[in-house]
């Protein structure tokens, strides 16, 4: 899965994450730590870790897929990049 876009994902839907999938994300993703690393610190099995992950991979995948909150964000970016005519509240509108 492209890191990149699992942490795009995480910045518009983390707060729909349990705590603790919130700290094993950012442990491995942002902080660069192995899964035997985050084990050890958390006091579990490093398999629970990649169990975790792989979990939060697909509520951030899932999330997406229902709410297109990043896609509709790269929707408006562009429209607002385009040159502004009378239609573009309306598309906007209808993006939301």
């Amino acid at each position: 899965m492209n890191r990149i876009y699992l942490n795009e994902l995480f910045d518009y839907y983390k707060l729909l994450l349990t705590p603790k999938e919130v700290n094993i994300f950012i442990d491995y993703y942002e902080e660069d730590l192995s899964l035997q690393e985050i084990a050890d610190n958390l006091n579990i099995s490093k398999s629970a870790v990649g169990k975790t992950l792989k979990t939060v991979e697909n509520k951030l995948l899932n999330y997406e897929e229902k709410l297109q909150l990043k896609k509709k964000n790269r929707q408006i970016n562009e429209l607002l990049y385009q040159k502004v005519d009378s239609n573009l509240l309306e598309k906007i509108n209808e993006i939301i």
